[in-house]
């Protein structure tokens, strides 16, 4: 399933970046007026679409965490209350999604990216704007993420031109499971 990467190719380390809002006046949308494109929440939990699109959006940044658990436990996962999953579509196909937890208002945008095909459409901005407006819709006190040097090279720009600001960085040998 994941695409083939020299190990030559992968860092020695892990550079993790976490970024919070804390009010929505941080909030700086940047949402898209093509006609073609709409948001829809998954209403009803379904694990074979979930993992296509968890691995369609995570293949290349090689995502794995939703990957090698149990198809119960993804199930489990996504019927949280907690959990919510909005779907990007861009003339009714599936282009991405954006995952949030919300933990008694403190929001994590735990899953958020686009398929490789969508790319430079500026969907990204406009997803992950979807995605902030309805943490903070659900009366979110903090809206927060997480990205690393495996992600894309728009990501952390992305999520700081809409507001985040960086609290933490960690550094830490690369892990087994990315190499």
């Amino acid at each position: 399933m994941f695409a083939e990467v020299r190990r030559d190719e992968i860092p020695d380390t892990l550079v993790t970046t976490y970024l919070e809002m804390t009010d929505r006046e941080q909030f700086r949308p940047s949402l898209s007026n093509r006609t073609d494109v709409y948001v829809q929440q998954m209403q009803t939990p379904d694990v074979d679409f979930y993992r296509f699109l968890y691995g369609a959006v995570g293949e290349k940044w090689r995502w794995r965490d939703r990957l090698v658990i149990s198809r119960s436990e993804l199930l489990a996962e996504l019927n949280r209350a907690e959990v919510s999953v909005y779907v990007l579509y861009v003339g009714g196909t599936p282009a991405g999604y954006v995952e949030l937890c919300d933990r008694d208002g403190d929001v994590e945008v735990a899953y958020f990216g686009l398929r490789e095909q969508f790319f430079g459409q500026g969907l990204g901005k406009h997803l992950l704007s979807y995605g902030i407006g309805r943490a903070w819709d659900r009366g979110a006190y903090r809206v927060w993420l997480h990205t690393c040097n495996l992600d894309g090279p728009h990501a952390l720009s992305n999520y700081q031109r809409r507001g985040f600001r960086v609290y933490q960085r960690t550094v830490e040998p690369m892990p087994e499971r990315y190499v």
